[in-house]
Protein backbone atom coordinates (compact mmCIF):
# COMPACT_ATOMS: atom_id res chain seq x y z
CA UNK A 1 0.00 0.00 0.00
CA UNK A 2 1.41 3.39 -1.07
CA UNK A 3 0.39 6.05 1.44
CA UNK A 4 -0.06 9.59 0.15
CA UNK A 5 -0.49 12.50 2.56
CA UNK A 6 -1.80 15.85 1.30
CA UNK A 7 -1.15 18.88 3.48
CA UNK A 8 -3.73 21.64 2.90
CA UNK A 9 -4.34 24.94 4.64
CA UNK A 10 -6.88 25.13 7.43
CA UNK A 11 -10.35 25.43 5.93
CA UNK A 12 -9.14 24.52 2.45
CA UNK A 13 -10.92 21.72 0.61
CA UNK A 14 -8.99 18.73 -0.77
CA UNK A 15 -7.54 19.01 -4.26
CA UNK A 16 -10.37 18.20 -6.70
CA UNK A 17 -9.63 15.20 -8.87
CA UNK A 18 -7.79 13.10 -6.30
CA UNK A 19 -10.93 11.23 -5.30
CA UNK A 20 -10.09 8.29 -7.56
CA UNK A 21 -6.56 6.97 -7.48
CA UNK A 22 -5.11 3.64 -8.64
CA UNK A 23 -5.69 0.51 -6.58
CA UNK A 24 -3.13 0.08 -3.83
CA UNK A 25 -2.92 3.80 -3.08
CA UNK A 26 -4.25 5.30 0.15
CA UNK A 27 -4.75 9.07 0.29
CA UNK A 28 -5.22 11.16 3.43
CA UNK A 29 -5.71 14.93 3.58
CA UNK A 30 -4.68 16.83 6.72
CA UNK A 31 -4.46 20.46 7.80
CA UNK A 32 -3.94 20.44 11.57
CA UNK A 33 -0.38 20.30 12.88
CA UNK A 34 -1.23 17.43 15.22
CA UNK A 35 -2.55 15.34 12.31
CA UNK A 36 0.52 16.14 10.27
CA UNK A 37 2.85 15.01 13.05
CA UNK A 38 0.89 11.79 13.46
CA UNK A 39 0.76 10.85 9.78
CA UNK A 40 4.18 11.92 8.47
CA UNK A 41 6.26 8.97 9.76
CA UNK A 42 4.17 6.41 7.84
CA UNK A 43 3.83 8.48 4.66
CA UNK A 44 5.40 7.42 1.35
CA UNK A 45 4.49 10.47 -0.75
CA UNK A 46 3.80 13.95 0.61
CA UNK A 47 1.86 16.52 -1.43
CA UNK A 48 2.11 20.08 -0.11
CA UNK A 49 -0.47 22.74 -0.90
CA UNK A 50 -0.01 24.63 2.39
CA UNK A 51 3.30 26.43 2.68
CA UNK A 52 2.88 27.88 6.19
CA UNK A 53 6.29 29.11 7.23
CA UNK A 54 8.18 26.50 9.21
CA UNK A 55 5.26 24.09 9.70
CA UNK A 56 6.69 21.16 7.81
CA UNK A 57 10.15 21.68 9.25
CA UNK A 58 8.73 21.69 12.79
CA UNK A 59 6.83 18.48 12.16
CA UNK A 60 9.48 16.62 10.17
CA UNK A 61 10.05 13.26 11.88
CA UNK A 62 13.49 11.91 12.72
CA UNK A 63 12.43 8.52 11.34
CA UNK A 64 10.15 8.25 8.30
CA UNK A 65 9.60 6.43 5.01
CA UNK A 66 8.91 9.47 2.81
CA UNK A 67 10.42 9.01 -0.64
CA UNK A 68 8.85 11.81 -2.65
CA UNK A 69 7.64 15.34 -1.79
CA UNK A 70 5.57 17.21 -4.36
CA UNK A 71 5.00 20.97 -4.12
CA UNK A 72 1.85 22.31 -5.77
CA UNK A 73 3.70 25.51 -6.64
CA UNK A 74 6.50 26.55 -8.95
CA UNK A 75 8.60 27.87 -6.07
CA UNK A 76 9.83 25.42 -3.44
CA UNK A 77 11.72 27.79 -1.12
CA UNK A 78 9.39 27.04 1.81
CA UNK A 79 10.36 23.36 1.60
CA UNK A 80 14.13 23.75 1.47
CA UNK A 81 14.83 23.20 5.15
CA UNK A 82 17.98 21.24 6.08
CA UNK A 83 16.39 17.89 6.90
CA UNK A 84 14.66 17.72 3.53
CA UNK A 85 17.53 19.20 1.53
CA UNK A 86 20.03 16.78 3.02
CA UNK A 87 17.83 13.74 2.46
CA UNK A 88 17.80 11.49 -0.60
CA UNK A 89 14.07 11.87 -1.25
CA UNK A 90 12.80 13.30 -4.53
CA UNK A 91 11.32 16.80 -4.72
CA UNK A 92 9.06 17.87 -7.58
CA UNK A 93 7.09 21.03 -8.29
CA UNK A 94 4.17 22.26 -10.37
CA UNK A 95 6.28 23.73 -13.15
CA UNK A 96 4.16 24.45 -16.20
CA UNK A 97 0.75 24.75 -14.56
CA UNK A 98 1.02 28.46 -13.79
CA UNK A 99 3.19 29.67 -16.68
CA UNK A 100 0.52 31.06 -18.99
CA UNK A 101 -1.55 32.65 -16.22
CA UNK A 102 1.48 34.45 -14.83
CA UNK A 103 2.62 35.51 -18.30
CA UNK A 104 -0.82 36.97 -19.04
CA UNK A 105 -0.71 38.83 -15.71
CA UNK A 106 2.66 40.33 -16.65
CA UNK A 107 1.35 41.34 -20.07
CA UNK A 108 -1.63 42.98 -18.39
CA UNK A 109 0.68 44.88 -16.04
CA UNK A 110 2.82 46.09 -18.95
CA UNK A 111 -0.30 47.38 -20.71
CA UNK A 112 -1.65 48.83 -17.45
CA UNK A 113 1.30 51.18 -17.17
CA UNK A 114 1.85 51.83 -20.87
CA UNK A 115 -1.78 52.89 -21.28
CA UNK A 116 -1.95 54.66 -17.88
CA UNK A 117 -4.97 52.64 -16.80
CA UNK A 118 -4.40 53.63 -13.18
CA UNK A 119 -4.63 57.26 -14.27
CA UNK A 120 -7.83 56.54 -16.18
CA UNK A 121 -9.41 55.08 -13.06
CA UNK A 122 -8.36 58.05 -10.92
CA UNK A 123 -9.84 60.53 -13.41
CA UNK A 124 -13.00 58.45 -13.73
CA UNK A 125 -13.54 58.44 -9.97
CA UNK A 126 -13.03 62.21 -9.94
CA UNK A 127 -15.41 62.57 -12.94
CA UNK A 128 -12.67 64.31 -14.92
CA UNK A 129 -12.47 64.13 -18.71
CA UNK A 130 -8.70 64.37 -19.04
CA UNK A 131 -7.15 63.69 -22.44
CA UNK A 132 -3.60 62.31 -22.38
CA UNK A 133 -1.14 60.54 -24.62
CA UNK A 134 0.04 57.04 -23.72
CA UNK A 135 2.90 54.78 -24.71
CA UNK A 136 3.18 52.11 -27.38
CA UNK A 137 4.78 48.93 -26.06
CA UNK A 138 6.27 47.90 -29.38
CA UNK A 139 10.01 48.45 -29.20
CA UNK A 140 10.11 48.75 -25.42
CA UNK A 141 12.76 46.78 -23.56
CA UNK A 142 11.78 44.13 -21.04
CA UNK A 143 14.32 42.58 -18.68
CA UNK A 144 13.17 39.26 -17.22
CA UNK A 145 15.06 38.18 -14.11
CA UNK A 146 14.63 34.41 -14.12
CA UNK A 147 14.59 32.88 -17.59
CA UNK A 148 13.10 29.52 -16.66
CA UNK A 149 9.72 28.05 -17.53
CA UNK A 150 7.67 31.07 -16.38
CA UNK A 151 10.14 33.61 -17.69
CA UNK A 152 10.12 31.89 -21.06
CA UNK A 153 6.35 32.12 -21.33
CA UNK A 154 6.45 35.80 -20.37
CA UNK A 155 9.06 36.33 -23.08
CA UNK A 156 6.85 34.58 -25.64
CA UNK A 157 3.91 36.93 -25.06
CA UNK A 158 6.00 40.10 -24.89
CA UNK A 159 8.00 39.15 -27.97
CA UNK A 160 4.76 38.60 -29.89
CA UNK A 161 3.79 42.21 -29.21
CA UNK A 162 7.11 43.61 -30.33
CA UNK A 163 9.01 44.13 -27.10
CA UNK A 164 12.74 43.48 -27.04
CA UNK A 165 13.24 40.87 -24.33
CA UNK A 166 16.45 40.14 -22.43
CA UNK A 167 16.64 37.41 -19.81
CA UNK A 168 18.89 37.01 -16.80
CA UNK A 169 19.85 33.50 -15.67
CA UNK A 170 22.68 31.59 -14.04
CA UNK A 171 24.53 31.40 -17.33
CA UNK A 172 24.26 33.09 -20.71
CA UNK A 173 22.48 31.17 -23.45
CA UNK A 174 20.17 31.48 -26.40
CA UNK A 175 16.44 30.71 -26.15
CA UNK A 176 13.33 31.37 -28.23
CA UNK A 177 11.66 34.78 -27.80
CA UNK A 178 14.65 36.30 -26.00
CA UNK A 179 16.97 38.65 -27.82
CA UNK A 180 19.57 37.36 -25.40
CA UNK A 181 19.90 35.67 -22.03
CA UNK A 182 22.80 37.02 -20.00
CA UNK A 183 24.45 35.62 -16.89
CA UNK A 184 23.52 36.93 -13.45
CA UNK A 185 26.75 38.90 -13.31
CA UNK A 186 25.51 41.11 -16.17
CA UNK A 187 22.35 42.23 -14.36
CA UNK A 188 23.70 45.64 -13.37
CA UNK A 189 24.68 46.34 -16.97
CA UNK A 190 21.17 45.54 -18.23
CA UNK A 191 19.06 47.41 -15.67
CA UNK A 192 19.75 50.93 -17.07
CA UNK A 193 18.40 49.83 -20.48
CA UNK A 194 15.10 48.36 -19.24
CA UNK A 195 11.64 49.89 -19.53
CA UNK A 196 10.09 46.97 -17.65
CA UNK A 197 11.98 44.90 -15.09
CA UNK A 198 10.11 41.64 -14.49
CA UNK A 199 11.01 39.31 -11.63
CA UNK A 200 10.04 35.68 -12.24
CA UNK A 201 12.96 34.14 -10.33
CA UNK A 202 12.44 31.78 -7.39
CA UNK A 203 13.67 32.71 -3.93
CA UNK A 204 17.14 31.31 -3.32
CA UNK A 205 20.17 32.57 -1.39
CA UNK A 206 21.35 34.13 -4.65
CA UNK A 207 18.09 35.99 -5.36
CA UNK A 208 17.08 37.09 -1.85
CA UNK A 209 17.13 40.91 -1.72
CA UNK A 210 18.55 40.96 -5.24
CA UNK A 211 16.60 44.10 -6.12
CA UNK A 212 17.87 46.56 -3.54
CA UNK A 213 18.45 50.31 -3.37
CA UNK A 214 21.56 50.13 -5.52
CA UNK A 215 19.86 48.17 -8.30
CA UNK A 216 16.68 50.22 -8.17
CA UNK A 217 18.86 53.30 -8.67
CA UNK A 218 20.26 51.75 -11.84
CA UNK A 219 16.80 51.55 -13.41
CA UNK A 220 15.58 54.51 -15.51
CA UNK A 221 13.06 56.78 -13.80
CA UNK A 222 10.45 55.81 -16.41
CA UNK A 223 10.89 52.08 -15.70
CA UNK A 224 8.30 49.83 -14.06
CA UNK A 225 9.06 46.92 -11.73
CA UNK A 226 6.81 43.85 -12.02
CA UNK A 227 7.29 41.12 -9.41
CA UNK A 228 5.61 37.74 -9.89
CA UNK A 229 8.46 35.72 -8.37
CA UNK A 230 8.86 36.01 -4.62
CA UNK A 231 8.43 39.08 -2.44
CA UNK A 232 11.79 38.73 -0.72
CA UNK A 233 13.66 39.08 -4.03
CA UNK A 234 12.91 42.81 -3.63
CA UNK A 235 13.86 44.86 -0.59
CA UNK A 236 10.48 46.39 0.18
CA UNK A 237 11.71 49.44 2.08
CA UNK A 238 14.10 50.27 -0.75
CA UNK A 239 11.28 49.97 -3.28
CA UNK A 240 9.05 52.28 -1.23
CA UNK A 241 11.85 54.85 -1.02
CA UNK A 242 12.52 54.69 -4.78
CA UNK A 243 8.83 55.16 -5.59
CA UNK A 244 8.46 58.03 -3.12
CA UNK A 245 11.46 59.83 -4.66
CA UNK A 246 10.14 59.34 -8.21
CA UNK A 247 13.06 57.10 -9.17
CA UNK A 248 10.62 54.59 -10.69
CA UNK A 249 7.44 55.10 -12.69
CA UNK A 250 5.58 52.39 -10.80
CA UNK A 251 5.33 48.79 -9.70
CA UNK A 252 3.00 45.83 -10.14
CA UNK A 253 3.40 43.47 -7.21
CA UNK A 254 1.74 40.07 -7.04
CA UNK A 255 4.16 39.08 -4.28
CA UNK A 256 5.46 41.23 -1.44
CA UNK A 257 7.61 41.02 1.65
CA UNK A 258 6.09 40.69 4.19
CA UNK A 259 3.18 38.72 2.80
CA UNK A 260 0.36 39.45 3.21
CA UNK A 261 1.12 43.15 3.15
CA UNK A 262 0.03 44.58 6.52
CA UNK A 263 -2.70 47.15 6.86
CA UNK A 264 -1.36 50.69 6.71
CA UNK A 265 1.75 49.79 4.71
CA UNK A 266 2.72 52.70 2.40
CA UNK A 267 2.54 50.55 -0.75
CA UNK A 268 -1.24 50.24 -0.37
CA UNK A 269 -1.84 53.94 -0.95
CA UNK A 270 0.67 54.66 -3.71
CA UNK A 271 -1.11 55.81 -6.87
CA UNK A 272 1.45 54.20 -9.17
CA UNK A 273 1.40 50.74 -7.56
CA UNK A 274 -0.87 47.78 -8.31
CA UNK A 275 -0.99 45.03 -5.69
CA UNK A 276 -2.58 41.60 -6.02
CA UNK A 277 -2.77 38.78 -3.48
CA UNK A 278 -0.21 36.27 -4.84
CA UNK A 279 -2.71 35.14 -7.43
CA UNK A 280 -1.17 35.89 -10.83
CA UNK A 281 -1.14 32.24 -11.88
CA UNK A 282 -4.39 31.13 -10.25
CA UNK A 283 -6.74 30.76 -13.20
CA UNK A 284 -10.21 29.23 -12.93
CA UNK A 285 -9.58 25.49 -12.59
CA UNK A 286 -5.99 25.74 -11.38
CA UNK A 287 -6.48 23.40 -8.40
CA UNK A 288 -7.85 20.64 -10.61
CA UNK A 289 -4.94 21.18 -13.00
CA UNK A 290 -2.55 20.68 -10.08
CA UNK A 291 -4.27 17.42 -9.17
CA UNK A 292 -4.11 16.16 -12.76
CA UNK A 293 -0.41 17.00 -12.94
CA UNK A 294 0.28 15.09 -9.73
CA UNK A 295 -1.77 12.09 -10.87
CA UNK A 296 0.21 11.90 -14.11
CA UNK A 297 3.45 11.89 -12.14
CA UNK A 298 2.02 9.32 -9.71
CA UNK A 299 1.39 6.98 -12.63
CA UNK A 300 5.06 7.32 -13.56
CA UNK A 301 6.04 6.62 -9.94
CA UNK A 302 3.94 3.49 -9.73
CA UNK A 303 5.36 2.30 -13.07
CA UNK A 304 8.92 2.79 -11.86
CA UNK A 305 9.59 5.62 -14.32
CA UNK A 306 11.51 8.82 -13.58
CA UNK A 307 9.42 11.72 -12.30
CA UNK A 308 8.78 14.92 -14.22
CA UNK A 309 9.59 18.35 -12.77
CA UNK A 310 12.30 17.16 -10.39
CA UNK A 311 13.87 20.03 -8.46
CA UNK A 312 17.51 20.31 -7.47
CA UNK A 313 17.33 20.71 -3.69
CA UNK A 314 20.81 22.15 -3.26
CA UNK A 315 21.00 25.33 -5.23
CA UNK A 316 22.45 28.76 -4.87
Amino acid sequence: MTKILVLVASGESPLPGLESLPEGVELTTVSAESELRERLPSTDILVVTDFRTGLLERCWPAQHQIRWVHATSAGVDALLFPALVNSDLLLTNARGVFDLGIAEYVLGAVLLFAKDTLGNLRHQRAQQWQHRETELIKGKRALIIGAGSIGGEVARLLDALGLEVTGVARSARQAPHFKQIVANEALDNELPQADFVIVTAPLTPATEQLINAQRLALMPSHAVLINVGRGAVVVTDDLVSALERGELAGAALDVVDPEPLPEGHPLWAMPNVMISAHMSGDFVGWRRALAEQFKANLERWLAGQSLLNQVEKRRG
